[in-house]
């Protein structure tokens, strides 16, 4: 009788055992998870950069949106997972700097025929990197002074400008639409999204859209999906556009009215921690 008892408990011990090892083999792979989908973006980033060199444009715009989402989903999953790490957060953003800030750019400049313009060109091609890094850098040491909102234009919004106004050029030519946009212009819009990345004006973020408890926000979210289906070239850029535009159009209507938006709570030990991901 003994020796089944200790045989049961040999027993329980080993199916212990393999229960843990199989919680700590989810939990790595859980870990693992939010890093594989920061390599995608990392992986999108590079594409579009290589389809920038190659001339196909379009997919080059692809690469950039592809990376955009991918990126809206790792911090996500990594908080689901309890998974953020400083790790994490570094390894994002250098993710970041190449989907947001160096592929856009290539695209721009390729794209645009900025090399006609010689060292003017690329100097201000650059300029949208360098602010796309600066903006990176700066949201990992202090998300924002205002409840619900970015200090400047987060970079993929501004990396998906880039997309949208290639795809809709794209659009509109094969619509028989004659469309020669001067290099000059391009090159301007390009420092100008850079520019308010780098801005103090606060953007709304959509995280704080609350598609649970209010029922026009989702309406509308369902709407613009279905235009996004419908026309995805012609939606994204007009979503685009209207986009850049509310930060400094609600900034200056604050100033008129005299209205504040909620300042958060500054915590000065926080403040001196690394942001986790998210």
């Amino acid at each position: 009788m003994r020796d089944e008892q200790l045989d049961a408990q040999a027993a329980a011990g080993r199916r212990g055992r393999r229960r843990r090892r199989r919680r700590g083999q989810n939990r790595r792979g859980l870990y693992l998870l939010p890093h594989l989908i920061t390599t995608a973006n990392l992986s999108f980033g590079f594409f579009a950069i290589v389809q920038s060199f190659a001339g196909r444009h379009d997919l080059a715009a692809l690469g950039i949106v592809l990376a955009a989402v991918a990126d809206g989903i790792d911090g996500r999953v990594a908080r689901l997972a309890g998974s953020s790490s400083r790790f994490g957060v570094e390894y994002d953003s250098i993710a970041d700097t190449v989907s947001f800030g160096v592929a856009p750019a290539m695209l721009a400049f390729a794209a645009g025929n900025l090399h006609v313009l010689g060292r003017p060109g690329w100097v201000m091609a650059f300029t949208f990197t360098v602010c796309a890094a600066l903006r990176l850098a700066r949201f990992n040491v202090s998300p924002g002074r205002y409840k619900g909102r970015f200090e400047g234009m987060p970079s993929p919004a501004a990396a998906c400008m880039v997309a949208a106004t290639q795809w809709f050029v794209s659009f509109l030519r094969e619509n028989g639409i004659g469309v020669s946009v001067p290099e000059w212009a391009v090159a301007c819009g390009v420092v100008a999204l850079g520019l308010l990345m780098v801005s103090p004006i606060p953007y709304r973020s959509g995280k704080e859209l609350d598609l649970r408890h209010s029922f026009g926000t989702l309406v509308l979210v369902v709407i613009a999906l279905l235009l996004v289906v419908q026309e995805p070239s012609v939606t994204l850029f007009a979503l685009g556009v209207a986009y850049v535009f509310s930060g400094p159009v609600d900034w200056l209507w604050r100033r008129y009215t005299g209205a504040h938006l909620e300042e958060i709570p500054r915590d000065p030990v926080l403040e001196s921690e690394p942001k986790l991901r998210g």
